[in-house]
C-alpha cells in the first residue's frame, strides 16, 4: 500500500461568498455558501457543514470497516455532529467537535464490545485525528430488546 494518497477537489466562485464545488468522477457537484451569519446565503452547504460532514462521515466509515474486520454486528449507527467555532485573537477558529453516536445492538453481552469499538473509531478516525481542537466522544449504545420494552410500556429508558 502506497504510504501517500492525494485528493482533489476544485471550487470556483459563482457570487460574492458562495460557489461550486466539483471532484473528478463525484457527483453531485456542491453549492456552498458562507453560513447566513457571515453573509452568506442560506440554504447551502457551508465550509463549516462541509468541515463537520468530514468528521462525521469519517467516523462512521471508521466504525463499520472495524466493526466489519472484528466480526462486530451492530443493528444500526446514527451519528449527531456538532462542531463549535469561537474566536480568539487571531480571529473565528473550530474549538471543538462533539460526536454523539447511537448505537443499537441486538444483546446486552456485546454492550463492553460496543463501548469500546466507539473508542477505539474516534481515536482511529483519520479525519479526527488531523483536527487540532478538543474531540469529545458521547456514544450511547442501546439493546434492541431494551427499546420494544420501553415502546410497549410507553416510557424511555436511560441509553448507556
Amino acid at each position: 500500500m502506497k504510504n501517500e494518497h492525494i485528493y482533489r477537489v476544485n471550487a470556483s466562485s459563482t457570487i460574492a461568498r458562495s460557489g461550486i464545488a466539483t471532484a473528478e468522477e463525484i457527483q453531485p457537484s456542491i453549492i456552498f455558501s458562507a453560513p447566513p451569519e457571515f453573509r452568506g446565503q442560506a440554504g447551502h452547504w457551508t465550509p463549516e457543514h462541509l468541515f463537520v460532514a468530514a468528521v462525521a462521515s469519517c467516523y462512521v466509515s471508521t466504525f463499520s470497516g472495524m466493526a466489519d474486520v472484528s466480526k462486530f454486528e451492530f443493528l444500526s449507527l446514527n451519528l449527531e455532529a456538532e462542531a463549535i467555532v469561537g474566536k480568539d485573537e487571531k480571529g473565528w477558529l473550530f474549538t471543538q467537535v462533539i460526536l454523539r453516536p447511537r448505537l443499537k445492538i441486538a444483546q446486552d453481552t456485546d454492550r463492553e464490545r460496543a463501548n469500546r469499538l466507539l473508542r477505539k473509531a474516534e481515536e482511529a478516525c483519520l479525519v479526527a485525528r488531523s483536527l487540532n481542537c478538543r474531540i469529545t466522544l458521547e456514544p450511547e449504545v442501546a439493546i434492541e430488546e431494551e427499546m420494544l420494552e420501553s415502546e410497549k410500556m410507553g416510557e424511555s429508558i436511560p441509553i448507556t
